[in-house]
């Protein structure tokens, strides 16, 4: 990351903090439970424990499944839900998925920001712990660029269709949906997007209920990327 970069990430986040006081909207910090992420020590860390690299596949999809919702609880309000920056606060997804870039959140996480007295962002260190930060993190780090979804679109409506009718081969559109999002890239450089194709492909099984929510994952994410 460069210098410019990092500090219009700083400023941005003084600035979004600063106009979510000035409208009135609450800082009040809400928990997260992250019971089922494997503990860390009491040491806070300078590179994300939870990456499947280190971790595994399943603590990290758990890392992302809590991590969104701590996101979506506590700093969506300034970043934007998927962690779109609407323009009054940095875009996360583009903090480097590598130490540096987990050192840079993971500062701003622990130690908040004030200015002449003022909170502009809230600590969420010593309240939300040290796991609740690193599936945030997680979850953000993992979502996919901008327009990641727009030349495969058109198949995934395809495919949505089919499983809503119930037709087709299950196994097969599993394994092409697994393609798909192998080839989704992300802003930050994470090996692996959090994409919809991914999520529903894991939601896919022989029971044709999860046919239907595999096809609710691919229409709500083809609808958040628009």
């Amino acid at each position: 990351m460069t210098f410019l970069r990092e500090a219009a990430l700083a400023a941005g986040l003084v600035f979004a903090a600063g106009v979510a006081n000035s409208a009135g909207l609450p800082l009040t910090i809400e928990p997260v439970n992250t019971d089922a992420l494997p503990d860390v020590g009491d040491e806070w860390l300078t590179e994300n424990p939870f990456r499947a690299d280190k971790a595994g596949d399943e603590v990290w999809q758990k890392a992302i499944e809590i991590g969104e919702s701590g996101f979506v609880q506590n700093c969506a309000r300034c970043h934007g839900l998927g962690a779109v920056s609407g323009g009054l606060a940095p875009d996360l997804r583009y903090l480097e998925a590598a130490e540096y870039g987990d050192e840079w959140f993971i500062e701003r996480f622990r130690q908040g920001y004030t200015q002449d007295n003022i909170t502009r962002m809230p600590a969420f260190g010593n309240i939300l712990g040290q796991k609740a930060a690193w599936a945030i993190r997680t979850y953000i780090e993992t979502q996919p660029e901008d327009g990641a979804l727009g030349e495969v679109t058109p198949r995934l409506k395809e495919i949505r269709d089919s499983l809503v009718a119930g037709s087709g081969d299950g196994p097969a559109v599993k394994t092409e949906l697994l393609a798909i999002a192998a080839e989704i890239k992300t802003s930050s450089g994470a090996p692996v997007a959090d994409s919809a194709p991914l999520r529903a492909a894991h939601m896919l099984s022989d029971d044709p209920a999860s046919w239907k929510k595999a096809a609710e994952a691919l229409t709500i994410g083809m609808s958040a990327a628009h």
